[in-house]
């Protein structure tokens, strides 16, 4: 089975202004998930697609050195939404045709986390998002997932084909050292097009602007509690 596993490029620790990029933490937690799986045999490859300009081509060198197998590059350089990057994806899957495609479950510098299931549902696949353990069965035709929900774990059983997206305990992603680094140099990088894979990747929304929050004013100690209830009623107007 192959396995199809997603990463993006982001700034490190999601903060905008810095300089050092890195692969996605949740996304780095799907690539350890496949190298995982194919290391206990329930897979025979791990190819890694990300979407970007030649410059993202470190992060690819980052989870080849991880263990995968070979990296896609699709060159777009364009400000992507979720559902422009599924539509990318579904192209790359149809031309891979691979059992399952693991994925983070969301980005740390956009906060997007809907990419998965936009995929899935382009797809026609099950899902089973925000996984914090994935098992396959033993004839590999179904996956048992325990998902992580605002009401406690969820344990649900999907088909196979499907699309993962993972979640923080899923597992801890493996260091890179310096041979993986080295092997990594003689891995190939396939770069495509989306006029290669043929699919109209325009996005359908636009960031317009970016502020921060306007500042909060300082908090106050009261003497009492029937200062705090004059103070809510009268200055706040909240009761």
């Amino acid at each position: 089975m192959k396995i199809l596993v997603t990463f993006k490029s982001v700034p490190e620790n999601g903060a905008a202004e810095a300089n050092t990029r890195v692969i996605n933490p949740f996304d780095a937690i799907a690539v350890e998930e496949a190298l995982r799986l194919r290391e206990r045999g329930e897979a025979a490859e791990v190819a890694a697609v990300t979407i970007g300009e030649p410059a993202v081509e470190e992060q690819c060198r980052a989870a080849l050195a991880m263990g995968a197998d070979r990296c896609i590059r699709i060159d777009d350089a364009r400000p992507l939404d979720p559902y422009a990057v599924a539509r990318i994806l579904k192209a790359v899957v149809d031309r891979e045709s691979p059992g399952m495609v693991l994925m983070g479950k969301q980005a740390v510098d956009d906060d997007c986390g809907q990419t998965g299931q936009m995929l899935a549902g382009l797809l026609g696949w099950p899902q089973a998002t925000f996984a914090s353990r994935i098992a396959l069965a033993a004839g590999r035709e179904t996956a048992e997932c325990t998902r992580e929900t605002d009401a406690g774990l969820e344990v649900i059983e999907v088909r196979l084909p499907a699309v993962f997206t993972a979640d923080l305990r899923l597992n801890e992603p493996r260091y890179v050292s310096l041979p993986g680094l080295v092997k990594a140099r003689k891995k190939p990088i396939e770069v495509l097009t989306c006029a290669q894979l043929g699919v109209d990747a325009r996005p359908r929304t636009a960031l317009l602007a970016v502020a921060a929050p306007p500042q909060r004013a300082g908090g106050a100690v009261v003497a009492s509690v029937d200062e705090l209830v004059l103070k809510l009623r009268e200055e706040a107007k909240v009761i």
